[in-house]
């Protein structure tokens, strides 16, 4: 399989999601969105019941699953923090399985990610609205921070730091694997395919193994 590269501006739209495919590496410029909370998702989905409006315009965005970490430098005159980021990272996104599906359709997200994927139900629902999962590296905060050139927005700064909704401009971020594409192809399941198909082999070496051993 030859592995393409792309350099796309973001939010991603759906039309350009459905042109990458799984595997395929990616360099992002542009606008993403933040956080790191799964009291954050959960707090998303009681605006989408109508609880309380939305901390910013969240609609046809790429919201991924980072934490970051900024040093409040000044206030500005409505009260909202301006901040210096120090870092991003990527956190596990198989926390939010249960709430990603409906943030995916109803916001129309075109773009997600983190670590470690998403499960089924919300590869359908990315299928259904045209988004993938773009996979960060773990433990890459220097590479990742490197792309990072402005603090454009922060949502909820009632939250804790790594929670907060943080809208950021970015240039050259990545490369980050397209690790669930717009139609249901996914890196993870075929690496457990191929674990699937080598396991019998590896069974029947350690079995023999242990005979040989035991004579």
């Amino acid at each position: 399989m030859t592995i393409q590269t792309h350099r796309m501006n973001f939010p991603l739209t759906a039309s350009d999601a459905r042109k990458l495919k799984a595997g395929d590496q990616l360099i992002i410029d542009g606008e993403i969105i933040v956080t790191a909370g799964l009291p954050t998702h959960q707090r998303l989905i009681g605006c989408l019941d109508g609880k309380e409006p939305m901390p910013m315009d969240l609609k046809d965005k790429s919201i991924f699953h980072l934490g970051s970490y900024s040093q409040e430098i000044t206030t500005s005159a409505n009260g909202t923090p301006n901040l210096d980021l120090l870092y991003i990272n990527p956190t596990t996104s198989t926390r939010f399985n249960p709430l990603m599906p409906r943030l995916i359709t109803e916001l129309q997200l075109h773009a997600v990610g983190g670590k470690g994927g998403l499960d089924e139900a919300c590869v359908q629902a990315m299928q259904k609205v045209g988004c993938v999962y773009l996979s960060f590296l773990g433990g890459g905060a220097t590479l990742h921070t490197k792309g990072v050139k402005e603090v454009l927005e922060v949502g909820w700064s009632d939250m804790l730091m790594h929670y907060r909704l943080v809208r950021l401009r970015v240039e050259g971020l990545g490369p980050v694997t397209v690790a669930i594409d717009s139609h249901g192809q996914s890196t993870y399941r075929q690496a457990q395919d191929k674990v699937r198909e080598k396991l019998p082999a590896i069974l029947s070496e350690m079995k023999a193994s242990r005979l040989s051993q035991s004579e």
